[in-house]
């Protein structure tokens, strides 16, 4: 299990081995005890009380079973496998891409508000179709994983961006100009990408900031993210995909949010700096 530099994982993890402690000593037992009526190794369940290895489904039915509290087994496997969607790698959902697209599903069908910072690639609310599918053939040629089914996930993509079109909602992106000059994908894509960004800005409730390159800056990080109202925190990394849940880590982002915010440009300044790029792609 790769560990995760988030401590909402590390919290997560902790309650799941508090509570394996507490019904192991209500039902009278030692570390011990249980071990030999398990047969597993001591080491392991000492690794299972401290936390330091997460329980598989099966562990916890045995250890539930043991000890005597089998009602406890639903809500611990649920705590479990939250705790473990905390931090996910991404060759745990690579081979299909569609259920990549449905990990924050729920999380985007009960929030309002999205802020979106990427420095690296335009975000998915504003992407068209052929740079979708251009970013989701790289991903699974970086990670060396066939994916067979990009096209399905480009269509639950977009379905999704249409969760966008409901006034209720609101959508605040800010990039990176690297973003727009980058070619990461053909000129072809980037123009059709680009093309559609100075449409996207005209929804009204999507708002697209862009930090112009060598400003002076409030604050600058490398890893994109993404704040679902205040409750949630998405971030990528190269490796895997962390879900924060503290209140006091989605302070942090939400305070990085607003400084970002503070150095973009947005309305024409924004649009200068597309068309600009766009100029680029035609030298």
């Amino acid at each position: 299990m790769a560990t995760s530099p988030s401590s909402s994982v590390q919290d997560a993890r902790k309650a799941i081995a508090a509570r394996l402690r507490e019904i192991l000593r209500d039902a009278g037992l030692t570390n011990r005890a249980f071990a030999r009526q398990s047969g597993w190794e001591e080491s392991k369940v000492s690794r299972l009380v401290t936390g330091r290895t997460p329980p598989s489904d099966t562990d916890i039915r045995t250890w539930c079973q043991i000890c005597a509290s089998p009602e406890e087994i639903p809500n611990l496997i649920a705590a479990s496998r939250n705790a473990e969607n905390t931090y996910i790698e991404w060759r745990r959902v690579q081979r299909s891409q569609k259920r990549m697209q449905e990990l924050g599903k729920a999380l985007f069908e009960n929030s309002s508000l999205y802020r979106f910072y990427s420095s690296n690639l335009v975000p998915w609310p504003l992407q068209v179709p052929a740079y979708m599918r251009a970013i989701m053939t790289r991903f699974s040629e970086f990670h060396e994983v066939p994916v067979p089914d990009i096209e399905e996930a480009v269509k639950t993509r977009l379905a999704r961006r249409r969760l966008l079109d409901s006034p209720s909602r609101r959508c605040v992106l800010i990039i990176e100009e690297s973003v727009l000059r980058d070619r990461p994908f053909s000129d072809v894509i980037m123009r059709e990408q680009l093309s559609h960004l100075l449409i996207g800005m005209h929804q009204p409730n999507i708002s697209l900031g862009i930090i112009p390159s060598g400003v002076s800056r409030v604050q600058k990080v490398t890893e994109s993210f993404l704040i679902y109202d205040d409750s949630t925190v998405v971030i990528e990394l190269v490796s895997a995909i962390v879900n924060l849940t503290q209140p006091r880590e989605i302070g942090l982002y939400v305070k990085c949010f607003g400084d970002l915010k503070k150095d973009a440009v947005f309305g024409n300044p924004a649009r200068a700096l597309i068309d600009s790029a766009l100029e680029a792609l035609l030298d």
